[in-house]
């Protein structure tokens, strides 16, 4: 769980995840809200949902990020 942890912590993987998030969130929200919003009748649940809609992206870039890296790593060791 550290070595995982150390992995999502590193400038990289941050950087990408975040890029991914502001790219893939908005698109998330627009298609769960998008009506609401342009309606202008988002009650505050909805600009919750909205909220954990935009952790979405970077979860599943972070966590992709650590499996690829823990796979570099094992394939590493099976060379030698």
């Amino acid at each position: 769980m550290k070595e995982r942890i150390n992995i999502a912590r590193q400038p990289k993987v941050i950087r990408t995840a975040t890029r991914f998030t502001l790219i893939v969130g908005p698109v998330l929200v627009l298609i769960n809200h998008g009506d609401s919003i342009m309606a202008g009748t988002m009650s505050n649940e909805e600009w919750l949902k909205s909220a954990l809609t935009m952790m979405v992206p970077y979860i599943v870039s972070t966590l992709s990020s650590i499996s690829a890296y823990r796979n570099c790593q094992t394939q590493e060791v099976e060379k030698q």
